[in-house]
């Protein structure tokens, strides 16, 4: 656990662990929490930021679109040597999601995968509810708030950056952006889906279930 940094001291503190890594480097899992910061991935569009106002915007290395990081969010970062541990990036992704969906289900909620839009989402009218998600082919994301977000990027079949998830926070920034690269989607955390969780536990039991997931 490495509480409040800095986005940009953290990101580069990432590279500079991938770059320096040799064969027998240890696998490390960063749980941070960071100051208000619109990040954007390296295939990014600009028009998906729409009115950052006084929030940086810091242009990363990761894939994905727009995302906002801010207070009462815990971010783990996973620096794994994939290779090592067999995992081609599919299945790494998969492993990534699969643990917040597994945090959700110890908390009352349920998540979600769909289809080409990397995070976890829950339903918005039932987040607890157990139904088999049967998206609406014209709009896969109607209905749905999205409670984590995903962008990795590996180099050298090593991964940095990770996964993101809202534990209570402002959730306002959200809709200064079009989040992940969708109009008009809908943000939500633990705390607006009626779970009362701090920082630290929702921290705990995401770096716990990463641990098994990844394992």
């Amino acid at each position: 656990m490495l509480g409040r940094r800095p986005y940009a001291e953290t990101e580069s503190a990432m590279r500079a662990f991938t770059r320096a890594r040799l064969g027998a480097t240890a696998d490390e899992l960063w749980i941070v929490e960071h100051d208000p910061v619109f990040t954007q991935g390296i295939a990014g569009r600009d028009e998906h930021v729409l009115a950052a106002g006084a929030i940086p915007v810091v242009r990363t290395d990761r894939g994905g679109q727009v995302t906002y990081h801010g207070p009462g969010q815990v971010v783990a970062y996973p620096l794994l040597d994939l290779r090592r541990r067999g995992y081609f990036v599919k299945e790494y992704v998969y492993r990534l999601e699969q643990a917040v969906i597994d945090v959700l289900a110890e908390l009352g909620l349920t998540g979600h995968r769909v289809r080409s839009a990397p995070g976890v989402y829950v339903r918005l009218a039932d987040p607890a509810g157990h139904a088999v998600l049967q998206p609406d082919a014209a709009d896969p994301l109607r209905g749905l708030g999205k409670v984590a977000a995903l962008g990795i990027k590996v180099s050298n079949h090593c991964s940095y950056h990770g996964v993101a998830l809202n534990v209570a926070m402002d959730l306002a920034p959200f809709n200064r952006i079009d989040p992940c690269g969708y109009k008009g989607l809908a943000t939500v955390d633990l705390a607006s889906l009626g779970v009362r969780c701090t920082w630290g536990d929702a921290a705990a039991r995401l770096a716990a279930s990463l641990a098994r997931r990844l394992a």
